[in-house]
């Protein structure tokens, strides 16, 4: 594939995926540090801005050897042209069954305009195309409808739940799985 191929799957209509820059270290710390976001992203403890820092300066972004991908999305158009709204990653990254998992953050005041749905397609298709994965998966809460909502619309299917799995204030909850497998009807 010419680089202008490449280009193109990580920039769509109105957003475009990049890697991570030193000037994002104060939006990530802000992300990483939100509380309400925690317990989706498995996190139990804070990030320092040092730790942040140390993330972005040192990662080479090959995920043969992080085991993991992080894409800023950023807006293309508009009064906001170039703000950075929110990430998506790739985490688990496993290069023997060629499969990872997928998460994604947009910033609260950019969420229900698509560009959720519009970065999830964009990384479907360069984790297919560009890294060659057999399939990607995620895991949501039974509470989180528009998650999973998003997930299904761009082709995820359920492949299970985890019973009584998520502790959310001392209530249990469900947490599904689903995955994606490659094809070419697949491909966004």
């Amino acid at each position: 594939m010419t680089q202008d191929t490449n280009k193109d799957i990580l920039s769509g209509e109105t957003i475009a995926l990049r890697a991570p820059e030193p000037a994002d270290i104060d939006l990530l710390y802000h992300w990483e540090n939100d509380t309400r976001i925690w317990r989706v992203s498995n996190t139990l403890t804070p990030y320092s801005r040092f730790q942040i820092e140390e993330y972005i300066m040192n990662t080479r972004q090959d995920i043969y050897a992080a085991r993991q991908l992080r894409l800023m999305i950023d807006l293309k158009n508009g009064l906001r042209n170039g703000a950075t709204i929110g990430a998506i990653d790739l985490f688990d990254f496993d290069p023997v069954h060629l499969r990872a998992g997928v998460g994604i953050l947009i910033q609260e005041e950019y969420r229900g305009n698509g560009y959720a749905r519009e970065a999830l397609g964009m990384l479907i298709r360069y984790a297919f195309t560009m890294l060659r994965l057999h399939q990607l998966y995620c895991n949501i809460a039974e509470s989180n409808v528009s998650s999973r909502a998003l997930f299904e619309g761009v082709g995820f299917v359920t492949c299970g739940v985890k019973k009584a799995w998520l502790n959310e204030g001392g209530t249990w909850q469900n947490e599904w799985m689903f995955q994606l497998i490659s094809s070419d009807d697949q491909l966004l």
